[in-house]
Formats: C-alpha cells, structure tokens, sequence
C-alpha cells in the first residue's frame, strides 16, 4: 500500500486481529476474510469507532448537520 494511499483499520473480533486496509479495497477485504474464515457471517468490519467518524464526516460534507 503506498504511503499516501488513505486506510482504515478492519478488525475481527473472532479471529482477534486489527489489520489496514486502502480505503479502495475495504470492502472486498472484508468480504473475503468473511467468507474464508467465517462462512461468509459478518464478522470482521471496519473499526466501528472509525466507522462512526467518517460517517460523521461524510454527513457534514453533504450538509446533513445543517438546519
């Protein structure tokens, strides 16, 4: 992953491990660990923390806090 490539932190509780991954490629990421190593259940996910801030920021770029 290049340096300047932004990434989020995916994590699985089961399997008790915290990797990066490019924002690009989070999704697929994602699906494939679930589908490998857990029978596709939604295990691993974004950082529900991190989750919680881009959503935020998603929000405010669209104007959604504005009245």
């Amino acid at each position: 992953m290049a340096e300047d490539t932004p990434s989020v932190p995916v994590h699985c509780p089961d399997c008790e491990t915290t990797t990066r991954v490019a924002m690009a490629d989070v999704a697929d990421a994602i699906e494939r660990h679930n589908d490998q190593l857990h029978d596709g259940e939604d295990v691993a996910r974004v950082d529900p923390d991190v989750a919680e801030q881009l959503a935020d920021l998603v929000a405010e770029d669209l104007g959604l806090f504005e009245e």
